[in-house]
Order: C-alpha cells, then structure tokens, then sequence
C-alpha cells in the first residue's frame, strides 16, 4: 500500500501484545507498517508483567510443594533457594520471547524501531532517539500503562521504592518486603515473597483486598494471605519513608503510627496509561481525567485515523483483551473483515496461592442488574490436602439470574482455578443455564467436580428485598 504519498500505512507506538499482533496482522494483509518500543519488544505482560511474574509464582509455590512430598511420603532435603540462577533462568527466558516477538514482526513484514516514538501531529510520528521522521496514514497507539507512585511531595522518601517493573530486577532474595496495596498485583507479591521464605507485610487502605472483585472471593483471598504467613495490616497507608543504618536499610512509618522495617518497599497502589509526552495534544487525541485515551468499540480514538488497544484505554486491563482488540482494529481497518471485540464475560486470573478464577457478574452487581438473583456457593478442603496440616479450602460460587436461571457470574478460589474458569468461560459466553450446569456429570475425584454438583441454594441470613 502507502500509496497516498505516505511513509507508512500503519505505525504503532508500542510492541506490548496488542501492538505486535496488530502490527502483524495489518502487514499481512498488504499494509506497510511499522512500529516502535522504547524499551524492549514484547511490553509489559512479556518482560515485566504476566510472564516473568508467573515464573516467580512457581518458584514460590516449590517450597509448599516439597513439604508436601514429605507428607506424602518422599524423603526430601530442603537445601535452600538459589535466587540467582532462579533470576538468570527467568530472563534467558523473557529474552527468548521477547526474541520470537521480534522474529514474528520481522517475518511478517514490519519495520521494527527499537526507540521511543511520539506523535508530532495526527499524521506524523518522530523517533526520539534519531530523529527520525515518519509520514502516516493511521496510529495505532498500543504503550500500554505504568506503575503509579505518588510523589514525593504526598509521600516523602518514595524514592526508595520500586514497583513491579523493578521487582524483576532485583540482585538478592529480600529478608523484609513491606508492599503497598490491595490489588491482583500486590497480592500476588505477598504470596510470591512469602512463599520464598520473605518476611511479607502488607499495607492496604482498605479492609479487603481485591476491591471490585466478588466479596466472597475478596474474603477468601485476604484469610489465604494470612495463612501463607503475610502480615495484612488494613485501613492505613504510608506516611513517609526513611532511609536507616540498621540492619534493614529502611523505616517505613504508616498513619496509624505502626513502623516497619524492610530491605525492599514495593509501591503496588495502581496503574495509569502510558500517555505522558506521547503528543496526544498536538495530534488532538482526547485523554479521560487519568491520562487513558478515549476510544469507541471500534477503537478509534477521537482523531479518525488514530486507534488505541490494550491498557492504554483502561477498559479492560488484560494482555489476551489487549491482542483480541489490535486483531480485530487490523482486520476492521485493513483486511476488510469488519468487527469488535466484545468486553462481557471476559475471564481473568489472579496468580494468589491458592489462584483466583472469574467470570462475569459479582453477585453485588447482578443484585443491582436484576430484580432477582440465586447464589450456589460452596466451601472445602481439597483431596490433595487431606492429608496435610494446612487449613487451605477451596471457594466455589454460581450468580444466577433468576428468571431464565442464566449462569451470569462463575467465582472460583483454588488450586488451578484459572485454568478451569477459561473453560467455564465459554459456557458462560454461550449463555448455559444452571439446569445445563447440573445436567454436566461430574469427573471424580477433582475440585473442578464441585462446580456442577452444588444443588442447594444459599440464602443470606436477611434476604435482600
């Protein structure tokens, strides 16, 4: 194509998932494209998010595991955890995906910036680093988003913090991690940290974590945290941080007068678009009151030819809803195959210990949707721990709308749960009914039984009206 007189058809700004793939799908149907990433190809999930993430998840769980075998059975010597060559093996592996992210780019076609670029108005795009200028038909932005911190004004000694793009960067094994937050991240952490023998604490201003996730599953994740050995301490915040010369280089003082010492303080409060100097002014892209970029269901912002995908648009902050919207923007815009990703019923995991697995409506807002709502829910030990001290128990919970009896809401907390809720997910998507839930015969001995046997409705102790 790029036969109107431009450089390019097609240039993205980001080469996270949902960049590469629109990138790539857009260059194989005929379009000239191109795209730039100012810090490594692959974005956030690839190098500092969901997959390096993940890896430390296992790492962590390994020492559960082997008291397990003991109990099994097994003659097993706990030796200790290398963290260094357990650190190196995780990145050899983000640089080989990151390396097959590149070669899939290179193969399909696309011309590949390994710099910063930023818009100098709707139809040009400049690299930073070389100066470089491009003449555009269509954007695509796709940076993704970035830890927030406060400032140092609102929090003094900030500075001696990292998030979690430095979490995967660190040397030696923490002795004392203090993290901030309540969200999928900073509980993630806390397990991960704990898990690997680190004295954990952490903070959070709420009295639950995991706001906006069903409360069932809320509760269940905060008494698991406890349980894995992290000091939870709620409905405060930090108030300053200070460097020390003690054993643990920091004091970490809260608003309500607690201090706590820590080698590592890790700030886990949220994330905000990766929008900051990208010239969203100049080129007359509209930003909501946190910096994400406005779009329609078809992604375009509103500039007609600049679309934006994935957590820059803050809809739904997921690396697979991320490659489904820059798929479905290349195949709309430029393989004549006209649709949009739909954003109902998307299912997510939480990488907690036990995990988390959801879909759908919480039962506080099917009680808001609708005028009625029944509530299957069950609670239990699993089989593999029987036989072992641990009090871990399994949380599994059916919304169901109740005039046509639509499963609308699927809550899992357990071992493996979000790989059961990807395929409880496609049910839901189809509309399956609690009658076709029961009908399901139940494979034995599993957990994943439990989801078609529950059969007695649970009824709060005062119905709501």
């Amino acid at each position: 194509m790029a036969d109107l007189g431009y450089d390019y058809d097609l240039f993205v700004i980001g080469a996270g998932s949902g960049g590469v793939r629109a990138a790539r799908i857009a260059a194989q149907s005929g379009a000239k494209v191109a795209i730039a990433e100012e810090y490594r190809i692959g974005g956030t999930c690839v190098i500092r998010g969901c997959v390096p993430k993940k890896f430390m998840v296992y790492a962590s769980d390994y020492g559960r595991k082997v008291e397990e075998a003991r109990n099994y059975g097994w003659d097993v010597e706990m030796k200790g955890f290398d963290f260094p060559k357990f650190m190196s093996n995780l990145h050899a592996e983000v640089d080989r995906l990151s390396g097959i992210y590149l070669r899939n780019l290179a193969n399909a076609g696309v011309d590949v910036f390994e710099e910063r670029a930023e818009m100098k108005d709707a139809n040009t795009v400049v690299l930073k680093e070389s100066g470089k200028t491009f003449t555009v038909d269509k954007i695509l932005i796709a940076t993704g988003g970035a830890p927030w911190r406060p400032s140092p004004e609102d929090l003094p000694g900030v500075e001696h913090t990292i998030t979690s793009n430095e979490i995967f960067h660190l040397e030696k094994l923490p002795r004392h991690i203090v993290i901030a937050g309540g969200g999928y991240i900073a509980c993630e952490f806390a397990h991960v940290f704990a898990g690997l023998g680190v004295e954990t604490c952490l903070v959070y201003r709420g009295d639950t974590v995991l706001n906006g996730f069903d409360w069932d599953v809320r509760t269940a994740v905060h008494e698991g945290l406890k349980e894995a050995g992290v000091r939870v301490i709620t409905q405060t915040v930090f108030d300053r941080i200070e460097k020390t010369d003690g054993e643990c280089p920091y004091e970490v003082h809260l608003t309500n007068d607690t201090r706590l010492k820590a080698d590592v303080v890790m700030m886990a409060v949220g994330r905000r678009a990766a929008t900051d100097g990208l010239g969203c002014d100049a080129a007359g892209v509209k930003l909501d009151e946190k910096g994400s970029v406005i779009v329609d269901d078809a992604s375009r912002t509103s500039v007609p030819n600049i679309f934006a995908v994935g957590d820059v648009t803050d809809r739904i902050q997921l690396t697979p809803v991320a490659i489904r919207e820059g798929h479905a923007f290349a195949d709309t815009v430029f393989g004549d195959k006209d649709w949009s990703f739909e954003h109902d019923n998307v299912a997510s995991g939480v990488f907690t210990q036990p995990e988390v697995g959801t879909v759908g409506m919480t039962e506080a807002e099917a009680r808001k949707a609708f005028k009625h709502v029944d509530i299957y829910k069950t609670q239990f030990r699993p089989m593999k721990v029987a036989m072992l001290e641990r009090k871990e128990r399994v949380l599994m919970k059916l919304v169901v709308k109740a005039d046509d009896q639509r499963v609308v809401g699927v809550h899992i907390v357990s071992p493996e749960a979000a790989e059961m809720i990807q395929m409880i997910a496609i049910a839901v998507k189809m509309g399956v009914t609690k009658q076709q839930f029961d009908a399901t015969c139940a494979v034995h001995p599993t957990i994943a039984e439990e989801i078609v046997t529950m059969r007695q409705k649970w009824v709060p102790e005062t119905e709501p009206a």
